[in-house]
């Protein structure tokens, strides 16, 4: 068995664990090691490997003569063999003793490590040696392609498997970064975010002795910090050194280099990406062919690799960093300044690697100058990153101009505003702001900046506050001024829409003093999200004549702000198939103007979207996936815990249910919106009217109903007014019902909302009940068509539940047929609790089809109730949770229970694991 690798990569550790194996299986492992001697002693690994059986020959008699040969090799066994020959053994005398000692060992296995530092004699014995194997013995030799002399095969000469053996060549693989991430939670835990894991990977690109010494290392350092308070494991890498045996197993190739090999590894080291053979050559200052030669050479010594076309590179970064590090200082301030005249003469410049070079020579003052123009060049090419790099080092440069800190500033501050990391955005916008010598117009621009990031990916109504004390900050900035007006148009908590209004109004009179069409397609988004919360019918077609297409990126960036905020909007006023197509668009735009959160707020809609839709299968691992993905989103986690909150409610996960709905709660409160708050209230007061709680339902809905009156939202779809009507007549507060539909229906008069309107049918359905159930019935009916025409399946069959209760009362023989479409619908769905209520509901009615003599047998597979049962069980629900979730009795759940478990072989503690390998349901 031959295992190759190169340095790190795991071969001893691979070969060591299958020794482990061996041992513990009565297994013999001889073991010998090569090393990087100038003058290696001949057939040093394997005497070494020899001497390990001395205490196995002990039992061994009749050792034959042949083995003699060896004696004088291994003078510790020269008592257990044979007296050695009178004349000077060959290597073939000496490969005939060997193979007659590990023929005495029996089953055996013959390890060397490190065979590209092996001597020829070992090389040519162990070749010959390979040629007649011992029956019951076994070789393992490892090796680093890249250190073998060149041309030269591992043996000295072709390995050929000879007839009765087996042979196989293992060619150990980097790690994968998410093996790397593994490796990193085990070490750290919580402490390992992708970011962490991300530049883990980036250092040890799978090397495993790499990130195992980065990964001690960082342990180490989180333990003396933590009782300094705090850990910076990220800089804490990017300070660590490569592991000692690496960076030795490099040296020694870059030491055995020519002149000109030499020269092109400095080169690569300064340059530090990938290169053509013209720049190293250069940069080298070699003619084109002593930089052919030298690359050539650098190349057979794996020093350097072919990473592209004729493009060339380090084969790892902390190798780079090695060879940089050993290259004098003079000598690399003489490197750089040859690439910055290198690159400076291409066609266009790379402007960002020549700041790079720029700042390696000291001179602080044209660094500032290419660093600008290189910031300017990333940006411009979507590489915001590089971009914020770059203007974070600027900033922290001491006596910085005023200037130049100024546009450094508001260039950052453009940048991370529109990023997804809000937790790093809103700490560098604040540290920015710190800066006592920032210029007041300045300052209002990132106060600004701050304030929009604070609102849309923290949904914290604060922001707010800083965007309108930027206004006074941004006097002489009159185009960010109406930005900041148009952003506060957004916060319906302050005022709701008159004050809306009054900041709309101040910026669109305002746009007279700026001509930056940017501006005013903000203004533009702005105005048409508000006519969306009204649920004005005009701003479809207003929509439509968004630019979708322009010269300037930010115009389009704004239509893509308007079709995310109206698509959402129009989900909540009943619009879902206009909503579905606007938020798609709204996608395309984001992705293609850069602008990530747009696009997460886009997403997030549409799996709102799918949930309405009755697309439940997999609704939580695709919020889950999402909120991975933007996790400092505050909409993502809100539109989350409302959406697998109803769904949690309908399959009868009460606990899990209430949590997620308290969770939204809490978020809710700080949005400068209220939509999320009602909801949330409306979810909550419908699980205390479940429990028979009216008054608790109540106190919760009159408080969610000042929020929506405050804010005039009357017209967007919550599921408060239902509720409420219902928590109201429980409480006996008829009167409070009547009037709270009438305002209702007054305030969303004129308006096109049809989930609003459904609503307020269920409302005032609700509200006539036993005392008209004729008219309550044409109400239920009216909001099922509503809901059905909308494309909301959960929805129609709660309607056409309520339908077939009122046609009950009324004496209707429809009654029946719409009761058993809900529960048919709910089953479509898997809403468990509202399959059992509406099933229950037939039976109190005597609507319910007729029994069935006899049971049906099932034998070892679960009915249809147990199947329920075990799903419940599967999410953690107490035999209390399954009582209420399916309308039994304590009793008749815990028979249900014993059968569950009996069937599935299984407890409650992996009753979902039996359940998933019970396969679907029968």
């Amino acid at each position: 068995m031959l295992v190759g690798g190169e340095a790190g990569i795991g071969k001893s550790r691979l070969v060591a664990e299958a020794k482990k194996v061996l041992v513990a299986a009565g297994g013999r492992v001889l073991t010998g090691y090569c090393h990087p001697l100038r003058e290696p002693s001949p057939y040093g690994p394997i005497i070494d490997a020899l001497r390990e059986a001395a205490e196995w020959l002990r039992s061994v008699v009749d050792i034959p003569r042949s083995a003699g040969v060896l004696a004088p090799l291994l003078p510790d066994l020269a008592d257990r063999l044979p007296e050695p020959p009178t004349r000077v053994a060959d290597t073939r005398a000496l490969v005939d003793g060997l193979h007659s000692l590990l023929s005495l060992l029996g089953p055996a296995t013959l390890v060397v490590e490190d065979m590209h530092w092996a001597d020829d004699a070992t090389r040519e014995m162990l070749l010959l040696l390979t040629r007649d194997m011992p029956a019951a013995l076994s070789l393992v030799l490892t090796f680093r392609n890249e250190d073998l002399p060149l041309g030269r095969p591992l043996l000295g000469a072709a390995y050929r498997r000879q007839p009765g053996t087996t042979g196989i060549t293992i060619e150990v693989e980097p790690l994968t970064e998410r093996s790397v991430h593994q490796l990193a939670r085990q070490a750290l835990g919580p402490g390992a975010t992708p970011e962490l894991s991300g530049v883990l990977y980036q250092r040890c690109e799978g090397v495993p002795l790499v990130v195992e010494e980065d990964l001690i290392t960082l342990a180490e350092n989180r333990h003396h910090r933590a009782r300094a308070g705090g850990s910076d494991m990220i800089a804490d890498l990017q300070h660590a050194e490569l592991p000692h045996s690496l960076r030795e197993a490099f040296t020694e190739r870059l030491t055995a280099l020519s002149p000109a090999a030499t020269a092109i590894a400095e080169a690569a080291a300064v340059i530090g990406v990938e290169a053509n053979e013209d720049l190293l050559a250069q940069v080298a200052d070699l003619d084109p062919e002593q930089g052919s030669l030298g690359i050539t050479e650098a190349l057979r010594a794996a020093v350097l690799q072919e990473s592209g076309i004729a493009r060339y590179s380090f084969r790892h970064m902390l190798a780079q960093q090695a060879s940089y590090q050993q290259i004098p200082g003079p000598r690399r301030v003489t490197l750089h300044r040859r690439a910055i005249e290198v690159m400076e003469a291409q066609d266009p410049p790379p402007l960002v690697q020549i700041a790079h070079h720029t700042l390696q020579t000291g001179d602080t003052s044209a660094w500032l100058e290419r660093a600008e123009a290189a910031a300017d060049q990333a940006t411009a090419v979507g590489d915001v990153g590089t971009a914020a790099t770059l203007l974070n080092r600027v900033l922290e440069t001491a006596g910085l101009d005023r200037d130049v800190r100024s546009r450094a500033a508001l260039a950052l501050a453009a940048i991370v505003v529109n990023g997804v990391d809000y937790a790093t955005s809103a700490a560098t916008l604040r540290r920015i702001l710190a800066d006592p010598q920032l210029p007041t117009p300045a300052r209002g621009e990132i106060r600004l900046s701050l304030g929009m990031l604070m609102t849309n990916h923290a949904g914290d109504r604060r922001g707010s506050e800083e965007i309108e004390r930027s206004l006074d900050e941004l006097a002489e900035r009159p185009d960010r001024a109406v930005r900041a007006m148009a952003a506060l148009v957004m916060n319906e908590r302050a005022g709701g829409p008159k004050q809306a209004w009054i900041w709309m109004n101040r910026a669109e009179a305002a746009l007279s003093r700026t001509h930056e069409p940017g501006v005013r397609a903000a203004v533009q988004a702005t105005r048409l999200s508000l006519l969306a919360r009204e649920a004005d019918p005009d701003v479809w077609a207003l929509v439509d004549q968004m630019p979708r297409h322009s010269d300037d990126q930010e115009v389009v960036r704004q239509t893509a702000r308007a079709l995310c905020n109206v698509g959402e909007v129009a989900i909540e006023l009943g619009h879902d198939r206009r909503a579905a197509q606007i938020l798609a668009e709204g996608i395309e735009l984001g992705r293609r103007t850069g602008f990530p959160h747009i696009e997460c707020y886009c997403r997030n809609s549409l799996l709102r979207l799918a949930a309405q839709s009755g697309k439940w299968a997999d609704i939580d691992e695709r919020y889950t996936a999402l909120a991975n993905e933007y996790p400092d989103t505050v909409l993502v986690r809100s539109d989350r815990a409302l959406t697998l909150g109803q769904v949690a409610a309908a399959r009868g996960q009460r606990s899990r249910a209430l949590q997620l709905f308290k969770d939204a709660a809490v978020l809710g409160e700080t949005e400068p919106q209220v939509t999320v708050a009602v909801r949330a209230a409306a979810g909550l007061a419908r699980m205390r009217l479940a429990d028979d709680e009216p008054q608790d339902a109540w106190a919760i809905a009159a408080a969610a109903l000042e929020t929506l009156r405050s804010a005039a939202a009357w017209v967007r779809s919550t599921g408060l007014i239902p509720v409420a009507v219902k928590a109201a007549l429980g409480c006996g507060q008829r009167c409070v019902a009547e009037d709270l539909v009438l305002e209702g229906e007054s305030a969303i008069a004129g308006a096109v909302t049809p989930a609003a309107v459904a609503e307020l049918h269920i409302a005032r359905g609700t509200l006539m009940g036993v005392n008209d159930p004729v008219s309550a019935a044409q109400s239920f009916e009216r909001a099922r068509l509503q809901f059905a025409d909308i494309g909301r399946p959960y929805d129609v069959a709660l309607a056409g539940e309520q339908l077939g209760v009122a046609l009950a009362a009324a004496g209707d023989g429809q009654a029946a047929v719409h009761l058993q479409e809900a529960l048919s619908g709910f089953d479509a769905l898997g809403a468990t609790h509202d399959f059992a209520r509406c099933q229950r509901t037939m039976y109190e009615l005597g609507l319910a089809g007729p029994v069935r003599r006899g049971r049906r047998g099932y034998g070892d597979r679960l009915s249809p109730r147990e199947q329920q049962v075990a799903e419940l069980l599967a999410q953690g629900a107490t035999n209390q949770d399954i009582a209420q979730a399916l309308f039994l009795s304590p009793r008749t759940v815990e028979t249900h229970v014993a059968r569950v478990l009996k069937k599935l072989g299984a407890t409650r503690g992996n009753v979902a694991d039996a359940l998933r390998n019970a396969g679907p349901k029968k």
